[in-house]
C-alpha cells in the first residue's frame, strides 16, 4: 500500500494512529487495507501538500463520510458558524481601522495563514 500512495509504511502507521485511516485485522492480528484505504490515503496526502494540518484533514474525511441528513445538519452548522466568523470579521475590521501600520501587518498575517487554511478545506469539501 505504501508503494501505491508513494509514502511510507511509516506514515501509513501514523495516519493509522492518528485515526486518519482505518485497518482491518487478520485472524493473525496483521492491519491490511482495501481500495478505499488506498484512496483515502492519496487524499490525505493531497490535502497536506495543499497545505492543510491532519486535523483539518481528518475533518475534511469526517464530512466525506456523512450520510445525507448528516450533510444537512453539518451544513446549517457550518453556516451558523459562517455567519458567526462574518460577525468577528466586521469587529477585527473597525479595530483595524483605529491600528497603527505594524498592528495592521500583523493582523494581516496571521489572518491569512489561518483563512488559507480553512478556504482550502471549503473548496476539498465542495468539490
Amino acid at each position: 500500500m505504501a508503494d501505491l500512495a508513494n509514502v511510507t509504511k511509516r506514515t501509513i502507521d501514523y495516519y493509522t494512529t492518528k485515526g486518519l485511516l482505518e485497518a482491518s485485522r487478520s485472524d493473525s492480528n496483521y492491519r491490511y487495507y482495501d481500495k478505499e484505504a488506498i484512496d483515502q490515503l492519496r487524499f490525505i496526502e493531497k490535502c497536506k501538500n495543499n497545505g492543510l494540518s491532519l486535523e483539518s484533514i481528518k475533518q475534511l474525511i469526517k464530512c466525506r463520510d456523512l450520510k445525507q441528513p448528516d450533510i444537512e445538519k453539518a451544513s446549517r452548522e457550518l453556516g451558523e458558524k459562517l455567519k458567526d466568523l462574518n460577525t468577528d470579521l466586521g469587529t477585527i475590521l473597525s479595530m483595524l481601522e483605529k491600528a497603527d501600520g505594524n498592528s495592521k501587518l500583523h493582523v494581516k498575517r496571521t489572518i491569512s495563514k489561518e483563512s488559507l487554511s480553512l478556504i482550502q478545506s471549503l473548496i476539498l469539501l465542495l468539490v
